[in-house]
Order: C-alpha cells, then sequence, then structure tokens
C-alpha cells in the first residue's frame, strides 16, 4: 500500500498527495461507510492504486490533531488572519479562536493584514494587546508586499491552517505567497462591511515543505467545552494573578479581592479582552443552566 496525506475531499471523492504518485483520486472501501469514519483533508491514509490517477483508500492513520471549525486534520499551526480595516477586526472572533485552540496542541499565529489602510493609532493599540500577552505576530499588506517574509518563516516545514472571516484577505495572501495558486478573491461588502465568501471547501495546499489549508470564511465558532472554572485558563495574561486571588474558586467576575480584576484595573490586562472573557463566561454559563 501507498502512503499519503488527503487534500481535500468533493462529492464523495478524495484527493490524495502521495510522494510516488502525486495527486491520487480515491474513493472509500465500503467497510468505511458502514463505520461512518470522517476523512479530513490532512488525514494521513494508506492507498491502493486501480490505475495510475485513480485509487482506494484502504486505511485512516492515527491522527495527531483534530479541529472542527475549520475541519483539518494534523495541523500544528493556526494563522488566524483578521484584517485591521475593510472590514474591521473582530477582536471577539479572535478571541474565541485563541480560547478554542488553546486547549488543543495546535499553535496560534496571528496575522493583522491590510496594515497600509489602518489607522496608526488603532491599529498599534490593537496589535499591543496582542503581542504583550505574547501571542505570535505578524503585520501583512498585499498592496504593499509587506510582511511576507516574516510569514514565510512562520509556514516553513508546518501544516497550517489559515483561518478567519471572509473579506480579510486570507486567499489574497496565499496567492502572494505562490501566485501559482490563483485562488479566487472577493471584495468587502458594502451594506455590511463584511467580506464575501470565495473559498468554499478546505483543501491543503502544499507549501515551503508543508501544507497550508485555505478555508471558508466564518463569523462565528462555538467555545470549547469547558466549565466557568475553567475557562480564565485560556486566557494566558490571567496566568500571573489568578492563584492570587482571595477564593480558588474565583471567577473574576463579581468576587472580592480578586486578583484579575486588580491587574485588569492597573491596566495590566486588556479591557477589550477582559470583556471578552465576561461574554464567554455569561455563555458557558447560560449553557451549564441549560443542561
Amino acid at each position: 500500500m501507498i502512503d499519503g496525506i488527503i487534500l481535500k475531499g468533493f462529492s464523495g471523492f478524495y484527493y490524495v498527495r502521495t510522494q510516488a504518485h502525486g495527486e491520487v483520486e480515491c474513493s472509500l472501501r465500503g467497510r468505511f461507510r458502514q463505520e461512518r469514519l470522517t476523512f479530513l483533508p490532512g488525514d494521513y491514509v494508506k492507498i491502493s492504486l486501480t490505475n495510475e490517477r485513480q485509487g482506494v483508500i484502504e486505511e485512516l492513520l492515527p491522527r495527531e490533531t483534530e479541529l472542527l471549525r475549520p475541519p483539518v486534520a494534523n495541523v500544528d499551526q493556526a494563522i488566524l488572519v483578521l484584517a485591521l480595516a475593510d472590514p474591521p477586526p473582530d477582536l471577539v472572533l479572535l478571541d474565541r479562536l485563541l480560547v478554542y485552540l488553546e486547549q488543543t496542541p495546535v499553535m496560534p499565529v496571528i496575522c493583522f493584514n491590510k496594515r497600509d489602510i489602518a489607522g496608526d493609532s488603532e491599529a498599534e493599540e490593537i496589535i499591543g494587546i496582542y503581542k504583550d500577552i505574547g501571542y505570535d505576530l505578524v503585520l501583512t499588506s498585499v498592496k504593499t508586499k509587506t510582511g511576507f517574509d516574516e510569514l514565510k518563516n512562520f509556514l516553513q516545514n508546518h501544516i497550517s491552517v489559515f483561518a478567519g472571516p471572509s473579506g480579510v484577505g486570507k486567499s489574497s495572501l496565499l496567492n502572494v505567497l505562490e501566485p501559482g495558486f490563483k485562488l479566487e478573491t472577493g471584495s468587502v461588502s458594502d451594506k455590511a462591511r463584511r467580506g464575501k465568501h470565495t473559498t468554499r471547501h478546505t483543501k491543503l495546499l502544499s507549501l515551503y515543505g508543508g501544507y497550508v489549508a485555505d478555508t471558508p470564511g466564518f463569523s462565528r465558532i462555538e467555545l470549547p467545552n469547558v466549565s466557568r472554572e475553567e475557562l480564565s485558563f485560556l486566557f494566558p495574561e490571567m496566568d500571573g494573578y489568578r492563584q492570587d486571588c482571595r477564593f480558588n474558586t474565583c471567577l473574576h467576575y463579581k468576587e472580592p479581592q480578586c486578583a484579575v480584576k486588580q491587574a485588569l484595573e492597573r491596566g495590566a490586562i486588556s479591557q477589550s479582552r477582559y470583556k471578552n472573557y465576561l461574554r464567554f463566561l455569561e455563555e458557558i454559563t447560560a449553557r451549564e443552566r441549560s443542561y
């Protein structure tokens, strides 16, 4: 049997990249349909050939990581792309993605795109929030071609996923990194200032000794299945203060002598991040009460 990696799936067929035979169009063995196994871009598989360009998936190898939104397997890095302007940065979605990734082995890299059209003071404030927390950052502009050497360094020899809302320039960034991709790009809706979907299916693209997944844009992602008490552990900036709270079960909301709220008052924790923390806390509380 031949080892390969699934690049994409479409209409019941899976396109598998192999070292010796290139890309092979594969169907599934009937037993996989009966077992209702899900096959994702990024899955490592073993296939048998029926001819030079077609084959059958015989075995699904164990996954190291799995993301549900976007649906992709075995990625070790997520490039979270937001525009600094047009459309305005959706920091609620960014923080949702970061919280989601904090409880996985996938490392986040924040890519703030359209740096050339963003106001300096507002952009620097947003950039500073995430830089101070310690997240890896890259600032890019498709128009001025800035930030791409740094972005290439992040992508080299990794299996990465590009994720973020529509209209922020994910496909445009990939077209600059590799013009041969020729990915469809779209504009931003004048009415809602939201991006229009151009990528319709998640697919892996070979790039810099690894792979990158171009994914459809989205505007919402569910929070991970964690308790109220666990949520603050997914906000790294709270790590240095949590143990100094009066109560071990402190939710950093209305409790007295809360070290996290004291850090917030001193400006050591971002107001926007804390507001999103409370938003997520309320969401998790409502979810727990509905059980």
